[in-house]
């Protein structure tokens, strides 16, 4: 079983759909697996809420998705949007969602 870190920057829709879609197939094999919206990508959480993404709400619903850069959030001025998503909003490094315990835990560490 592999673990693998989808660590998220682009704010690129179609980009981030690959994201989801790798992510699921590879939880549904078996291996353990994370998304992290962190940079540009933190703007896609409303966007994937409003529209009622299948693929994000598959996501989120099988706990994938370990949470939103904090800092990013409220950069781009979409924090409470963010925090209204009920994901966790990560800050661990200097304000903005670190790699450092997905990497010490094992993950491989894959940013798009």
């Amino acid at each position: 079983m592999s673990k693998i870190l989808f660590y998220a920057i682009t704010g690129e829709k179609m980009c981030f759909q690959h994201i989801l879609f790798n992510a699921l197939d590879l939880h549904k094999q078996g291996d353990e697996v994370k998304i992290i919206f962190e940079g540009a990508s933190v703007k896609l959480v409303n966007v994937f809420e409003k529209e009622a993404n299948k693929f994000y709400l598959e996501a989120k619903a099988a706990g994938i998705i370990a949470g939103i850069c904090l800092a990013c959030s409220k950069v781009m001025q979409v924090y409470e949007e963010n925090l209204a998503s009920g994901l966790e909003m990560l800050g661990d490094m200097v304000g903005h969602a670190g790699m450092k315990e997905y990497i010490n835990e094992g993950y491989q560490v894959i940013s798009m």
